[in-house]
């Protein structure tokens, strides 16, 4: 199962690289990938396999894949159906068609997506693969970009399939929670379910998500609107793959659930609502590919009525029409797209005597209409028949409701017939065309009459091999019940029923004839459901629309309401809320006392003291650079308070953080005037002192709490020797940086980098202007000046600090061997590539005051972005490598050995983690020495030279 996720996981990444070397044939080849899996679905089809990779077990998160009976089913419809759909896509698109070697990648991805779905034996790797066919299922639909049908449509199934998965999510982890395990196989082999009002909830999320998935109603309408997509898309995606994973969980979870309180009146409910009301717009639409859409959406209904029906029965008349709307719609799709790509129209209205023109097309599709129709000896009507038979001997619901429920279906069912044979009549038959300007023209002279390019062998394999498989799995219903039992076995009760083309004189034969008379009534009344503009039931789409449309102006509102566009009045909203919530949670809610002292040393008050003298300056005082500097001593205070309390790798990153914090002030301030100008003062206000006080004793007074609330031995206790015993080193700061708490390193560094981006975008408007500019690009530049730094004589002489640039020509080569030293020492001694960053980013600033902007680019000719993502990669990449060779995600190796001369080496792997967040720090301090440095002083230049124009010609 994993190499299988891994082959369309290879081929997906070397398809763009197939179609650019083989056009459109390279399909022919991608479609192998899932055509040997296939092979390896059918060998193993009777056997049980699981496949477990341990990943994060603490939190249930490893990679656990069971293939059973069920998945079996699915797997072949995804793999078999798949490479058809790769195959018809070699002579359906063009050569030249735009971004074809990403559709192809997008599609196999697609496949492998499915069959990891259908395989995951844990339910929060389910939800990943879930997710994934959700975004490949946005790109696939959007690929014709340009066209705004396409762009929303994509953006309308993203929406409401996302929308559901993150409802399933939260159903998914309150399950696990409350049975203890996220494994279905282990929620499977439970002798009785997990009960109670937390359960149903979760049950009721997840629901929502597989019919959201499934286009059930009222979450319906983004399935036809994905009719958008290229053909090949809704042949496979929406016939045979995507919306099948809702119905594939239902069946799933049916042996568990179907007895639990809120399960029948879910899927029963909505699953009949779907088939009636879909099946009757299938009868108003004249697009032929919208007739499929309703009809998919009708079928999609009947089968999660079946599959969550809960008995072995139905299960197996559910799983037999799976199996036959995969075939029969599938082939009915690529019909279509036979039909577009000939005629030029999808409009029934504007076709006529294609029979004529193309018979193994329309026997093809008549095949398949056949088997939709429930027509024997198609396998759709052995599915069809057993359905009805499965309800009628079901126990629930018992009475009206199953009457209800066995009316509704019949009904669907006639539906179905009418509008299958509406489909092959308004494509292949001969007609009168109508259209809103031509009421009525003949059939001789109709509007498409010259107009058919017929398609070619390759083109119509797939669908007619589609379609004869639908004729022969029905004659061979018998073979197939002994490949589709043992799901339905796994039902509770008994399983009395079997697949077969002939039962018989029973009651589901006699239904069966009613069906089809009543279906061929409302096709000879199909010009009374024509269709309106005013749909009689309603229109979903627009519903849609209605909601999003509310939504905006509900947003607008509240970002009017909250967001005034004041900033003082947005911080007092944050930290009146941060002073209420809190103290009203500790009045409320806390036991506990609070144990204080005011100080160890009286050496902490007089550092405290300074803070808040320094504190209070920066409320006072005017000058810009005095506030910016007098804000830096307090930070600098809390640095010497760490070092006293014994922390002086936080200590040391402290002074540098703050020592660089200080550096981007300056560079900003120097934008703005010296003083705050008188107008701008605000005069002392009791309200902003009252808030400011508050804060600060909030703060103190949840710290107080934080500290007295611990009831048990503190962690720290343990972390120095976990540090060394896990992470093979003695620095307990680093280690849990780089090693246990690697995850939340790699996220927060990733957040630094968005905000350098951000930053850079803001200043640069448009992009990064490459590296920094060297002293050789400016036009003033004489490489036989004399100058202690090779950019600082292209400074203004009064600018020029000769002292500074001496110290600086002395002092840098020192600053980055102490940036080396504190990145290979951190992980025993305080440092680490965060700490080394830092200093390799103060000498930088050192490099850049001294010799001006052109300096940046002598120190480091390198692009601040390909700094930030090489770090960032590898950062990443060990991820990746460790898991790749078997081992948890982020997880670290000791390597110790002993080299002649040198003696005994031990170097931890998570060295390499720590060189990313080292080349992370760097690349960052890089990017704000140009945006807020280098940049600001070419636009200041530009600024006093046009200045100094403008001054001389007025002279």
């Amino acid at each position: 199962m994993l190499a299988i996720l891994l082959a369309h996981a290879f081929a997906a990444l070397a398809a763009p690289l197939c179609v650019r070397a083989l056009g459109r044939n390279a399909f022919y080849v991608l479609a192998l990938v899932p055509l040997g899996c296939l092979g390896w679905v059918v060998a193993n089809w009777n056997s049980t396999q699981q496949v477990q990779i341990i990943w994060a077990p603490a939190v249930d998160m490893n990679i656990d894949l069971r293939f059973d009976s069920l998945a079996a089913v699915l797997a072949a419809l995804v793999l078999g159906v798949g490479a058809l759909i790769l195959g018809y896509c070699g002579r359906y698109f063009e050569d030249d068609e735009p971004r074809l070697g990403v559709f192809a990648a997008e599609l196999v991805g697609f496949a492998g997506a499915m069959f990891g779905l259908v395989t995951s034996d844990n339910m929060v790797l389910l939800y990943i693969f879930w997710e994934a066919t959700t975004v490949l299922s946005f790109l696939l639909v959007g690929h014709d970009a340009e066209r705004a049908t396409s762009r929303r449509a994509a953006i309308q199934a993203l929406l409401v399939t996302a929308a559901g998965g993150l409802s399933m999510l939260v159903g998914i982890i309150i399950l696990g929670q409350r049975s203890g395990s996220y494994l279905l196989s282990d929620l499977l082999a439970r002798e009785q379910p997990p009960v109670g009002i937390a359960v149903d909830v979760a049950l009721v999320l997840i629901l929502v998500g597989a019919l959201s998935k499934s286009a059930i109603v009222p979450l319906h309408f983004w399935l036809p609107g994905a009719m958008a997509a290229p053909t090949p898309v809704s042949a496979y995606l929406h016939a045979a793959a995507m919306v099948k994973a809702g119905v594939y969980l239902v069946a799933r979870l049916a042996p568990v659930f179907a007895n639990s309180p809120p399960w029948h009146p879910l899927v029963l409910t909505l699953g009949l609502a779907s088939m009636l009301l879909a099946g009757l717009r299938a009868l108003q639409v004249t697009d032929l590919k919208l007739v499929l859409a309703f009809g998919t959406v009708s079928q999609l209904g009947f089968l999660i009525l079946l599959v969550g029906l809960g008995t072995p029965d139905a299960a197996l008349a559910g799983v037999a029409l799976i199996v036959a709307h995969a075939l029969f719609k599938a082939c009915l799709f690529m019909v279509v797209g036979i039909v577009d790509h000939g005629a030029g129209t999808r409009d029934l209205r504007l076709l006529s005597g294609l029979g004529r023109r193309a018979p193994v097309l329309c026997g093809t599709a008549v095949l398949a209409a056949l088997s939709m129709a429930g027509i024997p000896p198609f396998l759709g009507f052995v599915g069809k028949e057993s359905a009805l038979g499965a309800i009628l001997d079901a126990d629930d619901p018992a009475g009206p409701a199953r009457a209800v429920l066995l009316g509704g279906v019949v009904l669907g069912s006639a539906l179905t017939v009418g509008y299958s044979a509406r489909f092959i009549w308004g494509a292949f038959g001969d007609k009168a065309v109508r259209t809103p300007e031509t009421p009525a023209l003949g059939p001789a002279d109709t509007a498409r009459e010259g107009v058919w390019h017929g398609p070619g062998a390759l083109l119509l394999a797939a669908p007619a091999l589609l379609a004869v498989a639908g004729a022969v799995a029905g004659l061979g219903a018998p073979w197939l019940d002994n490949l589709l039992r043992p799901y339905a076995e796994t039902l509770p009760g008994s399983l009395d029923s079997h697949l077969a083309l002939w039962h018989g004189f029973t009651g589901p034969l006699a239904l069966t004839a009613v069906i089809i008379a009543a279906g061929a009534v409302l096709f000879l009344l199909r010009e009374r459901f024509g269709e309106s503009r005013h749909p009689r039931l309603g229109n979903a789409d627009r519903a849609y629309d209605a909601t999003l449309r509310a939504m905006d102006r509900l947003s607008l509102r509240m970002t009017g309401s909250v967001q005034r566009g004041s900033l003082p009045l947005s911080q007092a909203t944050i930290l009146v809320t941060l002073i209420v919530l809190p103290t009203v949670a500790l009045a409320l809610g806390t036991r506990t006392g609070v144990r204080l002292r005011l100080w160890d040393s009286p050496l902490q008050l007089a550092i405290g003291a300074i803070m808040a003298a320094m504190a209070l300056s920066a409320t006072v005082l005017r000058n810009r650079l005095a506030s910016v500097l007098v804000v830096g001593v307090t930070g600098y205070g809390c640095g010497v308070i760490f070092a006293m309390h014994g922390a002086p790798d936080l200590a040391l990153t402290q002074f540098l953080v703050e020592t660089l914090t200080l550096v981007i002030f300056v560079l900003v301030l120097r934008a703005f005037p010296a003083e705050i100008e008188e107008a701008r003062t605000a005069a002392f206000k009791v309200r902003r002192a009252l808030l400011a006080a508050g804060v600060g004793a909030t703060v103190a007074l949840l710290a107080a709490f934080a500290t007295a609330a611990r009831s048990s031995e503190p962690i720290w206790h343990r972390i120095p020797e976990a540090a060394y015993r896990f992470g093979g080193g003695k620095n307990a700061v680093n280690v849990l940086l780089v090693d246990i708490r690697a995850w939340d390193t790699l996220g927060e560094v990733s957040v630094l980098i968005v905000a350098a981006t951000g930053v850079a975008s803001l200043v640069f408007r448009t992009r990064r202007f490459g590296s920094a500019p060297r002293a050789a690009d400016s036009p003033r530049y004489d490489p036989d000046a004399v100058s202690w730094l090779p950019a600082a004589r292209l400074m203004a002489r009064e600018e020029r600090s000769m002292v500074l640039q001496i110290t600086t020509r002395l002092v840098f080569p020192t600053i980055m061997v102490l940036s080396v030293y504190f990145f290979f020492a951190g992980h025993n001694a305080p440092g680490g590539g965060f700490a080394g960053g830092l200093t390799a980013g103060l000498a930088l600033t050192l490099r850049y005051l001294a010799g001006g902007r052109y300096e940046l680019g002598e120190a480091l000719p390198v692009d601040a972005g390909q700094v930030l993502g090489a770090g960032l990669t590898l950062a990443a990449g060990t991820a990746a490598t460790s898991l790749l060779l078997g081992a948890p995600p982020l997880s670290s190796a000791v390597i110790e050995v002993t080299l002649p001369l040198v003696g005994h080496i031990k170097l931890v792997t998570v060295l390499l983690f720590d060189l990313g967040i080292y080349l992370i720090v760097v690349g960052l301090a890089l990017d704000v020495l140009r945006s807020l440095g280098a940049r600001l002083d070419s636009e200041l230049a530009d600024t006093t030279e046009t200045t100094s124009a403008r001054g001389g010609s007025r002279s």
